[in-house]
């Protein structure tokens, strides 16, 4: 019988959700799901200076908004718990102990300052810094001696210099010459674990099988390796992913656009889309379509399938697959999603039914949902400003068009689309016979003067929406324009 395959999420609440840690979460998320494993959500809160409760909300309503829901974690519990890093500070000690006592690390009594003047003679000879070892073999004089200045120790992991080579699931075979990390410390001198010693007894002790992340981690792993093996613990299998860059391949920062789950969301982006977006940074479908649920991506999974390269964040992909799933979205859903963008307009001024029909109209050329605001400001009000298209509407077609029009919209059914579409329909081909207007000529003028806009969504469907009224007083005031009124 294999043991259970289970993966974590570890993130620092110092910020909102990271678009790349996201992705990670996300390729756990897919192996534990591919594998019948658990995914575990940790929260490394034990910068305490930068963390703050509502990066700790903003992670758990990212990660939920986007379905990467975990098998255990700070709020539903689990065996071996405490999923808070700051809730497990009386277990690090102990381990720290075992260390010392078994010969794998020591106490190093050196002060800041005397290890910034080893940093700096290294930096002076052109070498790599290395910690000295000066604390391996103090004599117990010397200890006594620091302890009456009031020095505190801290911890040093004692490193076996050799070559370390380990297989990771992304990149193949990586190799390290351990004697070029230098004995580095696992247990400050306030009594607070690094993150290397941290991470290791809590994977460790939550017996997490297989570490997914960036390959920013890349130089922790020797590290966190040899303090395994000098627990007489099981190493875990090591997964590397390439980082996520910006289109000009710098680091993806806020000055590309948004970087934060929930600055995609305020920025109109559907968390489905998002979701399948990120899933393909890195990572191909067998079978070459990219529109696809979680599910549907968890079991097509392959993590050996996993470029080892950093993957460029497309942002009018990104766009593009946005706008697919807009425009396959339910359409109450849709405007239930899209009312938040759309504070500026008074919606009492349409039925639930007409704002669904308005957003069912104008939502095929969206990308984002934000984008609707600018979209659909005619539709709101009793007038629409006319400065953009006057040249147009002071055409001898657009009056006679206008004329006509309101001749004829008198009797026209404004609750019935269809009718509308024929009435309008029927319009233009008096208009071409007659004058041998463009069909297109002929509908310009009605849009100008029903909307201020030369394009826009299907003219029936606006009319329906607008309601008779509203029409005929627009087009009337388009007339007053030639009029000089």
């Amino acid at each position: 019988m294999t043991d259970e395959i289970r993966v974590r999420i570890a993130p620092s609440p110092s910020g909102n959700l990271h678009i790349g840690t996201a992705r990670t979460a996300l390729f756990n998320y897919l192996y534990a799901k591919k594998t019948g494993g658990k995914f575990i959500l940790r929260i490394e809160d034990t910068d305490a200076e930068r963390t703050k409760q509502e990066y700790i909300d903003n992670i758990f309503d990212s990660l939920k908004a986007l379905g990467l829901n975990w098998d255990e974690g700070p709020d539903v519990g689990g065996n071996y718990g405490p999923y808070t890093q700051s809730e497990r500070f009386d277990i690090y000690p102990k381990y720290a102990k075992m260390l010392l006592d078994n010969g794998y690390a020591y106490e190093c009594w050196c002060t800041n300052e005397e290890l910034e003047r080893e940093k700096e003679e290294a930096v002076k000879n052109h070498k790599a810094y290395v910690y000295s070892r000066k604390c391996l073999n103090i004599t117990p004089e010397l200890r006594e001696q620091y302890i009456k200045e009031g020095r505190k120790p801290s911890i040093r992991f004692k490193v076996d210099h050799r070559e370390l080579t380990f297989n990771d699931m992304v990149k193949g075979e990586l190799k390290f010459d351990t004697s070029l990390i230098g004995d580095f410390v696992i247990m400050k001198s306030n009594g607070t674990p690094t993150y290397n010693f941290a991470v290791v007894i809590d994977d460790m002790l939550m017996k997490i099988s297989h570490i997914i992340r960036g390959e920013d981690h890349i130089s922790n792993t020797p590290k966190q390796i040899l303090i395994y093996e000098a627990l007489g613990a099981k190493v875990p299998e090591f997964g590397h992913l390439g980082m996520i860059l910006a289109p000009d391949r710098s680091k993806l920062s806020k000055r590309h656009g948004a970087t934060a789950v929930s600055d995609f969301v305020k920025e109109g982006y559907l968390t489905d889309a998002l979701i399948n977006f990120v899933a393909l940074l890195g990572w191909s479908p067998s079978d070459g379509h990219e529109i696809k649920t979680v599910d549907e991506i968890a079991q097509d999974f392959r993590i050996n399938e996993i470029s080892s390269s950093n993957s460029i964040f497309e942002y009018d992909k990104l766009n593009w697959m946005n706008g697919q799933y807009i425009k396959k979205m339910d359409i109450k859903k849709l405007t239930d999603m899209i009312i938040p963008f759309l504070s500026d307009y008074d919606l009492s001024e349409l039925s639930r039914e007409k704002l669904e029909k308005m957003v069912e109209i104008t939502r095929e050329p969206l990308t984002t949902l934000k984008e609707i605001k600018d979209d659909v400001p005619y539709f709101f009000g009793e007038s629409v400003p006319l400065d953009e298209v006057k040249e147009l509407l002071t055409t001898e077609l657009s009056i006679n068009v206008l004329n006509r029009f309101n001749e004829l919209a008198q009797k026209w059914n404004f609750e019935d689309e269809e009718e509308i579409h024929n009435d309008l329909a029927d319009l233009r081909t008096e208009f071409k016979e007659k004058f041998g207007y463009k069909p297109k000529e002929t509908m310009w003028a009605i849009r100008a003067a029903v909307t201020g806009r030369t394009r826009g969504a299907d003219m029936a469907g606006i009319l329906v929406i607008i309601g008779k009224d509203k029409t005929l007083k627009r087009t009337n005031e388009a007339l007053h324009i030639k009029a000089g009124v």
